[in-house]
This record gives C-alpha cells, sequence and structure tokens, in this order.
C-alpha cells in the first residue's frame, strides 16, 4: 500500500487534528474577548450571557463561512453541531474574564 492511501484511510488524520486544534484556539480567544467586553461595559444577568451567545454565533458564522465553505460536515466530525457548541471550558473562561474585568473596571465606582 502506497503512503496516501494508508494516510486517507486513516479515521484519526493528523492534519485535520491540528486544524481542529486552531479552531479550538479561535473559540477561547473568542470567549475572552467577549468577557473582557462584557466586563468593561459592565454588563450583568443575561445581557453579559447574551453577549457570549452573540459572540459564540458570530465567531461560528465565520468559521463556516471562511473556512468551511459553507459545508462544516466535511471538515469536522460533529458538523454544525460541533461548530457552534461553545464548549464548557470555553464557558468558564468567559465567566472568568468578565468578572475580571467587571472587578478591575466597575468595582471603585
Amino acid at each position: 500500500m502506497s503512503s496516501s492511501t494508508e494516510a486517507s484511510a486513516q479515521l484519526i488524520y493528523p492534519q485535520n487534528v491540528l486544524a481542529n486544534a486552531s479552531l479550538l484556539n479561535v473559540k477561547f480567544i473568542s470567549a475572552c474577548f467577549a468577557g473582557a467586553a462584557a466586563g468593561i461595559l459592565g454588563l450583568s444577568n443575561l445581557s453579559g450571557f447574551a453577549l457570549f451567545l452573540a459572540a459564540t454565533l458570530l465567531t461560528s458564522a465565520c468559521i463556516w463561512g471562511v473556512n468551511c465553505k459553507g459545508k462544516p460536515g466535511k471538515y469536522m466530525h460533529g458538523g454544525i453541531g460541533e461548530l457552534v457548541n461553545p464548549g464548557q471550558d470555553n464557558a468558564f473562561t468567559f465567566v472568568l474574564v468578565w468578572t475580571l474585568f467587571y472587578a478591575i473596571v466597575h468595582v471603585y465606582d
């Protein structure tokens, strides 16, 4: 068997794993920026989580249109569900950065 045939037959293709890791990094950075924006703007309760939802959907739409060319099922195992899912760690990162920036900017007002 040639090496290209073996590579295409693998269930876990190393280049795809690296690309998915970069998608996780983009989602993480998006959660950090959304948390910082929510904290600086002084958002609280549901308005802060609405910003997180909007940032997640905007990031997913950009990845869907630019990177996946409208076909996320071709590039990742979960398809659109995997693309839109923010992940538990990103939600916790959002809350952590949100409270940090809120405390820095608005505690002594």
